[in-house]
């Protein structure tokens, strides 16, 4: 079942980030723009380009395609299969192969592949850019080991992030994604994210007063209050578009919806930095709940990206301690 669970967790961030792409960046009235009856899956001939996409001098992403969220998520794995453990030499070693969303747009991942350091420190930035590649550094240690999440998490974090918020956020996503893999029920995953922020802030502080633990309870709360998860309501109360509401939007999804699918397709109507919030709160729902993940939309996502997922996951499970 912990196998099946892993598998869940990464097919959950796959397709998350995938059906998420379709709509990132965008407002909430501009997502009802390009597709007046909102994104129920993947809206298109899959491998064809997303028409906003059409002429896009960086990239034209395809329906279906992965961006660098799954990218470097793959890499992180790959750095903890090849070394046994979780370090940022490793893991920036692996991130360095990475090719997508390399471009002076983004700093964080520009400056890492300009330095060209695979043992490179990032002192700032602060984005969601280390919790969304996280997911494997919480497949590798089982929940009750939260000092190795920690710690594994900062590592995983600081090739590109290191910025206190970032670390926070990635720490509270490793920790919920290990909870969810040991069976733990919504409210303990969210006790473990939120326990793990707070001891990053502390451990790690930056020039502001501690706010993502905070940030990831006032979000989880104010979901819990909405008559429904509807996408409109959402983006009104918490639209993904800064730290300190994109993961925790994610979060919280997480622990207030039981489908990765539903969750996948709020957050994909919400806009926003949508495939980040799809992709994390696919990735623990998809790790607790793992037959909720759509079947056909992980087929076109193999189709289009040959992750062999089911390869990457049998590797990694015998790995978990």
């Amino acid at each position: 079942m912990e196998g099946c669970r892993i598998l869940g967790c990464l097919k959950g961030i796959a397709t998350g980030d995938a059906i998420g792409k379709q709509t990132e960046t965008l407002s909430r009235e501009d997502v009802l723009h390009w597709y007046p009856h909102g994104i129920r899956g993947f809206e298109g001939t899959p491998g064809s380009v997303i028409p906003r996409y059409l002429g896009n001098a960086k990239h034209e992403w395809r329906i279906g395609e992965t961006t660098d969220d799954t990218e470097r998520t793959v890499a992180v794995a790959r750095a903890i299969l090849t070394d046994r453990t979780v370090s940022h030499a490793s893991v920036g070693r692996e991130l360095l192969r990475c090719t997508k969303c390399v471009h002076p747009g983004l700093k964080s991942l520009w400056e890492f592949h300009q330095a060209a350091d695979p043992g490179r420190i990032a002192r700032n930035h602060d984005g969601c850019g280390a919790a969304i590649r996280v997911a494997p550094v919480g497949i590798f240690y089982a929940s009750h080991r939260a000092e190795q999440l920690l710690n594994g998490a900062r590592e995983a974090s600081v090739s590109t992030h290191g910025g206190s918020l970032a670390i926070a956020a990635a720490a509270a996503v490793a920790a919920a994604v290990s909870a969810a893999i040991d069976e733990a029920s919504p409210d303990e995953v969210l006790e473990r994210a939120e326990c793990a922020a707070a001891e990053a802030e502390r451990r790690w502080p930056g020039a502001a007063a501690p706010a993502f633990a905070d940030a990831v309870r006032t979000v989880h709360h104010t979901l819990r209050r909405l008559s429904a998860l509807r996408a409109a309501e959402i983006a009104t109360v918490c639209f993904p578009n800064q730290p300190l509401t994109i993961v925790p939007l994610a979060l919280a999804l997480a622990t207030v919806m039981e489908s990765a699918k539903e969750a996948i397709l709020v957050a994909a109507n919400v806009g926003g930095d949508s495939d980040s919030v799809a992709s994390i709160a696919g990735a623990i729902l998809g790790a607790m709940y793992p037959t909720t993940v759509d079947h056909d939309w992980y087929e076109v996502v193999e189709a289009v990206n040959d992750h062999n997922l089911v390869a990457l996951a049998n590797d990694l499970a015998p790995l978990r301690h």
